[in-house]
């Protein structure tokens, strides 16, 4: 995955984010941001590439934090202990936001009490992709051969309540299948094994699995969204390859210590400054997988998620 399309990501996001500049007396220092997950992640890239894009607009570093673990519980738990002053933001996702919470018996926090929302910057189609070790070429086949095999096939996510275990998850409700979920500490130490054909499926965002697309060590079967992603114009939608109940997502958020309303809006405002000379319009459209976009994405098998036979930890 080319620097260049992230950037796209970054540009469109630069562009929600946005507001009309003035003067403002925040921030008048570095800003931390908690990533929650492993640094190279996609994650920590698009991150990364953004806050590069914002430093210019607000005129202050942004400092990244790399705090995986928990399936994101730790760095958003850190970030809620952080003091409430708009100076430590985290990046939000459906997990340690939302899913988390029927999966973990005690999160540490609390998304709605202890955390506020920025702005949703991107989301990502989940790409249905399969180690080239596996004799299936399309999701028919896949279907098929999995059925044959119930519970023989492993799928790798980034941990328990992630959108890719999720996704794993409702996959197998609308298939009628059984695979077995294995979770990972960061998306480095799947992608070796997805290679290997020993966790040979995934529900990943392309930037994860695109090193193993472009080698031909993994083959995309279909994207879980209404319509083909640009990066991979010969992928067919799960609709179009058979499947026309599942689409499913993830987003990436940035959120900030809840906070007295002083403060917050301060905050708010000077995280939302347009850099001078950028356009109002004409946000060019990402490229690698990942949608920029203003309202919330979702995950639609979000209210099965206590029939999934999933136990709290």
């Amino acid at each position: 995955m080319t620097r260049s399309h992230l950037l796209h990501v970054a540009a469109a996001a630069v562009a929600i984010l946005a507001a009309p500049a003035s003067a403002q007396a925040y921030p008048t220092r570095p800003i931390q941001v908690i990533v929650p997950f492993a640094g190279g992640s996609a994650s920590d890239v698009v991150m990364r590439i953004l806050l590069d894009r914002m430093a210019k607009s607000i005129g202050q570093p942004f400092i990244v934090d790399n705090r995986p673990g928990a399936g994101g519980n730790i760095g958003t738990s850190a970030a809620t202990k952080a003091a409430p002053d708009g100076y430590t933001l985290v990046m939000g996702s459906t997990g340690p936001m939302a899913a988390n919470r029927t999966l973990y018996r005690d999160l540490g926090y609390d998304p709605d009490k202890d955390l506020e929302p920025i702005s949703l910057f991107a989301y990502f189609p989940i790409l249905i992709v399969v180690s080239s070790k596996l004799p299936v070429k399309s999701l028919n086949e896949f279907v098929t051969y999995a059925k044959s095999r119930p519970k023989q096939l492993n799928y790798g996510s980034v941990g328990i309540g992630s959108s890719q275990h999720l996704s794993g998850v409702y996959f197998e409700q609308v298939a009628g299948l059984e695979l077995t979920h294995v979770p990972y500490r960061n998306i480095a130490q799947y992608v070796p094994d997805l290679i290997a054909g020993t966790v040979p499926v995934g529900f990943q965002w392309l930037p994860n699995v695109s090193a193993p697309l472009q080698s031909g060590d993994a083959r995309a079967l279909a994207v879980a969204a209404s319509k083909r992603t640009t990066a991979l114009p010969d992928v067919p939608t799960a609709a179009e390859a058979g499947m026309r109940n599942y689409e499913a997502s993830g987003s990436r958020r940035s959120r900030i210590r809840r906070s007295p309303p002083r403060s917050s809006s301060r905050a708010r405002k000077g995280l939302r400054r347009r850099p001078r000379g950028s356009p109002s319009s004409s946000v060019p459209k990402p490229s690698n997988g990942a949608r920029s976009s203003s309202k919330p994405a979702s995950l639609r098998f979000s209210s099965d998620l206590r029939n999934s036979g999933m136990s709290r930890e």
